[in-house]
């Protein structure tokens, strides 16, 4: 088994050499192949190693490493903790555990939650690093302490910015450049600045988000506000969607399609139980995909996949989902069919309908498959007059089922 341990990641801190460990420096020492960023080779002793700097795009790179160095010493230099939101969990992901050996330092999550005496359990984490800025605004939430990883020197900017839009223009930034180096450094700026400046490019962002007065505050939980959502009217209401969602039940990893999406609320909601929860939604109406990209990018899912195209053809060689959600189309032929061949055994399918022609289309796939049929009926008190009435919303006929 010459392939055993022949990888070996190693964490490194703004310390450098003197901050590393007898097994790590062997690691070092010993490679064939040195592999890191700029920085990183930087930290380090020379050694008799091939050195490689990291090239962009990196996955490319990983596969051509294993494919033509597996076997061979070979050391990658990481920052911190190479698994946690680091290169090493990109290794683990494509190689068995027993070619790997890992040599972890203090990460920047933990240093930066020591300098502020922050339990580390109560906070959250949160990666910009390659990611769209937008998905933290899903972490916002009065008093929550996060930690972002910078992309670099504008992260803090764009953070700011995001905080002012959701209503926490009060939350104050602590940017730690340099964490753990000789050049440490702290800038405390309130997300309200309009001019907040660069700063360097290797910066841990903490902050403990405070809402602006009169902030209503999104929950954590299904069913978000109607007004949450830019919409053109047609889409699911709260009430229904918490009770679609509870039917689909996203679980860690899954993947949703939304068919027939329309202002994207359930994948939208489907994607914010879980950070590792993925959706799809297939949207015909081009300016309603654009307003799906928008209500996304808003409420903190921007990698959200919206497939512009009508069902069943849109739904052709796409990955198979862990649920299916069709909130449109029910009637057209060939959706139901190509929805329930594609779904994972296991999975579960959920379909609401309103008009009587989709809500006979629902009595018939009850038939056909099983599952249950559910009619919700919701009444809003509204005023009339003095006084107040309630008024009748359109019923919703909900079949959900499990394949088997």
């Amino acid at each position: 088994m010459g392939d055993v341990g022949w990888l070996s990641i190693v964490g490194i801190g703004e310390g450098g050499w003197s901050e590393l460990g007898d097994s790590a420096k062997n690691a070092i020492a010993s490679a064939e192949i040195l592999i890191g960023a700029k920085r990183h080779l930087g930290l380090i002793p020379q050694t008799n190693a091939k050195q490689i700097i990291w090239p962009s795009p990196m996955l490319p790179f990983v596969e051509e490493l294993i494919a033509n160095y597996r076997g061979r010493p070979v050391c990658v230099l990481a920052s911190g903790d190479p698994l946690l939101f680091g290169v090493g969990a990109t290794f683990a992901r494509v190689l068995p555990a027993s070619e790997l050996r890992f040599f972890p330092t203090v990460s920047a999550f933990a240093l930066a939650c020591a300098r502020l005496a922050w339990p580390e359990h109560e906070v959250v984490l949160v990666s910009s690093v390659a990611r769209p800025i937008e998905e933290c605004s899903r972490y916002f939430y009065p008093q929550r302490r996060i930690i972002v990883y910078s992309q670099d020197g504008m992260t803090p900017a764009g953070l700011a910015e995001r905080l002012r839009e959701h209503g926490y223009g009060a939350t104050m930034l602590h940017v730690f450049e340099h964490l753990g180096g000789a050049q440490e450094s702290v800038i405390s700026v309130q997300a309200s600045a309009s001019d907040i400046q660069r700063c360097a490019d290797l910066n841990v962002i903490a902050m403990t988000c405070v809402a602006d007065p009169e902030m209503q505050a999104l929950g954590l939980g299904p069913g978000l506000p109607d007004h949450a959502y830019e919409s053109d009217g047609q889409f699911t209401k709260r009430e229904v969607r918490a009770a679609t969602l509870a039917r689909l039940a996203p679980g860690p990893n899954e993947l949703l399609w939304d068919v027939g999406a329309g202002t994207g609320t359930i994948a939208i909601e489907w994607m914010r139980a879980d950070p590792s929860c993925r959706a799809i939604a297939f949207e015909q109406n081009p300016e309603r995909a654009e307003r799906i990209a928008r209500n996304a990018r808003h409420l903190g899912v921007p990698r959200l996949r919206i497939v512009h195209g009508s069902a069943p053809d849109a739904l052709s060689e796409m990955q198979q989902p862990n649920a299916i959600f069709i909130g449109g189309g029910i009637t057209t032929p060939g959706v139901t069919q190509a929805c329930w061949e594609a779904l994972r055994p296991g999975g579960r399918l959920v379909a609401n309908a309103v008009t009587i022609e989709a809500e006979l289309e629902l009595l018939c796939l009850q038939k056909k498959f099983g599952g249950e049929l559910v009619r919700i009926s919701l009444s809003r008190a509204e005023p009339i007059g003095s006084m107040l009435c309630w008024r009748p919303q359109l019923p919703i006929v909900q079949w959900a089922v499990r394949k088997t």
